[in-house]
């Protein structure tokens, strides 16, 4: 993938749409409509820059894309989507230039399509179940489900008439939902929808979760973020803030003592890994999770309006190969950093990144070290990082993972160079839960185990997200919100 200026890219859709005759399209003529490459800010221009890096599509490239669909019968996508929306549907509505309808039907199972539309990895998911991808024997080539969501997400807010669900009559019934990241606002808001009371606690002072702490501002503009949370709310779900369960007030208290009917958690995976190696203590050695939430939630982005500590040193270095460790690398290029190094022990194929954040990474110059590890950080007499002792390694076996396994080259040690480091290794699940209230059952990582339903240990208490799956997506934990609300509701009725 390389850089192509978002006029150019205009331009041809427009040339496009003027020469196709869209009223006899028959199979072999969609899947001969090119995919529409995503227009993006100038690399050079956005890596100095916080705003969006993706522009967004021009109408006539979702006409291009949207009319590239098949519309399966059988709609395999949807089967690709963890809350099961009905893709065909609203990509043929927005073929058809019927934006408010194509949004309608995403947001009978997504209240929030403009957050999906940029940051869910539908490659890995719609996308991968896709005919059209299928057909063509590349799925990079699957219509761009996402870029078309982002599309009507974003017309309908700038239309300034947001368009709410339908509420049920007043229940009686009153349910806490702990954390405000992905999963706890799809489980307020479906709840919310059967009529029940939902009052919603979040231990920071902003809402959104990992959504407003870990997603940069580049990806996911906070603008648009606080207005998806802010619809949400209008559909009348409570809110309190700095409010931390299981210290401001013990889970079972909620039941017990304060008259909730049913609880569910989705307090995420906040607690990052680290690889327990020589000098991960030396000032100028960071947690991504640390890292992030001084640039996103604290705004150190803006020195001239935070006065937030955060340092990147002239050389850093990333180490991991997920989206958070590129959403790291390329928030410390526009922190500060003169020099940002990838460093990760498979080759770029198994990296679990999203293929078009490691492009956009590359195309503002970072640099990436594949089959390279850490083996210790150097430091001064200070307690300061100089550098980094690596290893180089090679391929073995598949692991657990279906990956295969990264094997150290016995003596291939060198160092790099470097003033800071940023581990994004993942996270584990926060264990306050887990401590206070011992009738929820853990598994060895600390995340809290739950059946089919979500459901726990502890009776009318379920749970979803990362705290379940361990660090996951935005769209995974969305997923596991639906079902518990779903489980919850059926509690309630009965």
């Amino acid at each position: 993938m390389s850089y192509i200026p978002a006029e150019e890219l205009r331009k041809e859709a427009q040339e496009l749409v003027n020469n196709i005759d869209f009223s006899a399209l028959k199979p072999k003529d969609r899947l001969a409509i090119p995919m529409q490459e995503m227009p993006a800010q100038e690399p050079a221009v956005r890596a100095k820059n916080i705003q969006e890096v993706a522009i967004g599509y021009f109408e006539e490239q979702v006409k291009l894309e949207a009319e590239r669909c098949l519309q399966c019968k059988n709609a395999p996508c949807i089967k690709g989507c963890p809350v099961a929306i009905d893709i065909p549907g609203f990509i043929k509505a927005a073929a058809e230039g019927d934006y408010q309808k194509s949004v309608n039907i995403i947001k009978k199972n997504s209240m929030l399509p403009a957050i999906c539309g940029r940051v869910c990895p539908q490659e890995t998911q719609c996308m991968a179940e896709c005919t059209v991808g299928k057909s063509l024997k590349d799925m990079d080539k699957s219509v761009a489900i996402g870029r078309i969501e982002r599309f009507v997400a974003d017309w309908e807010r700038e239309q300034g008439k947001m368009s709410l669900p339908e509420i049920a009559p007043a229940t009686g019934k009153k349910v806490a939902v702990i954390g405000s990241g992905p999963a706890g606002l799809t489980a307020a808001a479906d709840v919310r929808k059967a009529g029940h009371e939902v009052v919603l606690f979040e231990a920071f002072h902003k809402l959104g979760g990992v959504m407003i702490y870990g997603i940069p501002e580049f990806r996911l503009p906070k603008v648009i973020l606080d207005k998806e949370i802010d619809n949400l709310l209008s559909m009348g779900v409570t809110i309190k803030k700095n409010f931390l369960v299981g210290r401001t007030r013990k889970l079972s208290d909620l039941l017990e003592k304060d008259g909730f009917d049913a609880v569910f958690v989705g307090t995420g995976a906040g607690l990052p890994n680290f690889m327990n190696i020589e000098g991960e203590g030396l000032v100028g050695v960071s947690s991504a999770n640390e890292f992030l939430t001084r640039a996103n939630l604290m705004k150190a982005y803006t020195p001239d309006k935070a006065d937030t500590p955060i340092f990147t040193g002239k050389k850093t270095a990333v180490v991991g190969g997920g989206n958070v460790a590129m959403d790291a690398a390329r928030m410390a290029l526009r922190v500060g950093a003169e020099e940002v190094y990838v460093i990760y022990r498979r080759t770029e194929k198994e990296m679990p990144a999203r293929r078009e954040e490691i492009a956009h990474a590359k195309e503002e110059g970072i640099t990436f070290l594949f089959l390279t590890n850490p083996k210790r950080i150097l430091g001064d007499k200070d307690g300061k990082v100089t550098g980094i002792e690596c290893l180089k390694y090679e391929l073995g076996e598949p692991d657990d993972s279906g990956r295969r396994k990264p094997v150290e080259i016995k003596g291939s040690e060198f160092v790099l160079e470097m003033d800071s480091v940023i581990m994004a290794l993942g996270n584990s699940s926060n264990p306050l839960i887990s401590q206070t209230t011992p009738e929820i059952n853990v598994n060895k990582w600390g995340n809290i185990l739950a059946n089919d339903d979500q459901k726990t240990s502890m009776e009318r208490v379920y749970a979803g997200g990362d705290i379940v799956l361990g660090a996951a997506t935005v769209i995974l934990a969305m997923g596991e919100g639906r079902k518990a609300a779903e489980s919850i509701n059926n509690l309630l009725a009965e």
